[in-house]
């Protein structure tokens, strides 16, 4: 057995290291997963993949904002317009409605044509980078982060054991076909009928849910379905809004009358987006919460977001149109969101504290977390690519290891989100030891 397994061998110097006795040049660890940094070479392959990382994120989520931010500004807009019948006759030919708004200590007046303008403005601004961006900043970071570390945030071997690149071609075509499908539907005419298409909808994306949590890690899954719908969203801007609003255009230019189809389609693509935003939201950020992705019942949590967000949607909608505010909405929420509270509390599908049989003792804890965990958690971390131990936690003495119980209970106890993939293959049993010790030390 290699010695990595030996807690004692934690505490003692380990960079570039010769762990099994007889190697050569340092064991290399195919057997007991542990991998030793050899040189600066990986370190500096690290460090240029979290800054890649840090950037990327950053942008990704600036663009996310102005996007996001626009796109509610203008469903809120085409919402509060005071229609032409109801205002002055003052009003230009061709004007569907107007709205006045005040900010910023300025006042606004705002008029919506129902097709275009009888005569194309000098200067006119397009809302169509922000949601490029927000894409593109998106999928490299899904690479820098989920195809390129493939082993430790896409796989879950206790899951499925996939390679990485079988994990990235299943991740990336899944995600194309997911598109294709969402896109022929709504080219065939279905999306014309609205609450049949929804319900549709909402059923294909908790399938594909299904289907990724069984295929993929949990933090892979949820992230797979938030890049599915990101993707439905930005292609809705860059295939069908974007040209039509092109063709608008070309038409006023010619002195032809645009076709209002064009315009009627992207609302509805629009409208789509406006529902579908608040979900994956949630789901993008929900790597910061291990008791949503690596949970039991984690397919089951996304399918609660997915319908959760059109409701919410729904209210601020029917504020925005001037009519009664369906507060209703807010005890749909709060149903919802106590689910998922006890649909996190379950704990991994594994795991069962019941079953074990002897009383737990802080040297169990200490031996599980030392041969699992401080590989990476430690003052000097030995896997490869872990130059600083992550967020900061130190687990390679008794003393860390009981400040931070309960956040190991959290990633490693109640949920399967670390180590990251399962990639030191801690066990049910290890899980269950470390859930029920924390049971007994409350």
């Amino acid at each position: 057995m290699c010695i990595s397994h030996d807690p004692s061998y934690w505490k003692t110097s380990r960079i570039g290291a010769t762990h099994c006795k007889g190697a050569a040049a340092g064991c290399g660890h195919e057997s007991c997963g542990v991998h030793v940094a050899p040189d600066g070479v990986i370190m500096w392959g690290s460090i240029i993949s979290e800054w890649a990382s840090l950037l990327l994120r950053w942008l990704h989520v600036v663009a996310a904002i102005a996007w996001i931010g626009s796109s509610f500004y203008f469903i809120a807009l085409d919402l509060s317009l005071k229609p032409k019948s109801d205002l002055p006759g003052d009003l230009p030919d061709g004007v569907q409605g107007e709205a006045w708004q005040v900010h910023g200590g300025g006042f606004y007046r705002i008029m919506k044509y129902l097709v275009a303008p009888t005569q194309m403005p000098d200067d006119l601004t397009w809302f169509k980078w922000e949601a490029y961006t927000t894409w593109l900043s998106g999928f490299a970071l899904m690479v820098v982060v989920y195809y390129l570390e493939a082993d430790l945030f896409l796989v879950d071997k206790s899951i499925l054991d996939l390679t990485p690149f079988q994990a990235g071609l299943f991740s990336f075509f899944s995600l194309a076909l997911a598109w294709a499908l969402y896109e022929a539907a709504c080219r065939s005419g279905l999306a014309q009928r609205e609450l049949p298409f929804a319900i549709g909808g909402y059923l294909f994306l908790v399938a594909l849910t299904y289907a990724f949590t069984h295929v993929l890690s949990g933090r892979g899954a949820f992230n797979q379905i938030a890049a599915i719908i990101g993707t439905i969203m930005v292609a809705n801007v860059f295939t069908l809004i974007i040209p039509n609003q092109k063709k608008i255009v070309a038409a006023l230019i010619a002195g032809q009358a645009p076709d209002p189809k064009l315009g009627k389609t992207s609302k509805e693509r629009s409208v789509h987006n406006n529902y579908l935003t608040l979900p994956v939201v949630v789901l993008m950020i929900s790597n910061h919460y291990p008791l949503l992705y690596a949970t039991r019942f984690n397919w089951i949590i996304v399918a609660i977001i997915l319908a959760l967000g059109p409701v919410i949607r729904h209210f601020f909608n029917e504020r925005h149109a001037g009519r009664q505010s369906p507060w209703w909405v807010w005890g749909v929420a709060a149903v919802g969101v106590i689910a998922i509270l006890f649909l996190s509390a379950a704990g991994p599908r594994e795991v069962k504290t019941g079953a074990l049989s002897t009383p737990v003792t802080v040297a169990n804890v200490e031996e599980i977390v030392m041969s699992r965990c401080s590989m990476c958690h430690a003052a000097e971390p030995v896997w490869a690519g872990i130059v600083t131990a992550p967020k900061g936690i130190l687990l390679d003495a008794p003393e860390h290891i009981h400040r931070n119980i309960r956040l190991i209970g959290r990633v490693a106890a109640w949920s399967t989100a670390m180590p990251p993939g399962n990639i030191t293959e801690m066990t049910s049993e290890e899980r269950a030891i470390l859930a029920a010790y924390i049971e007994q030390a409350r």
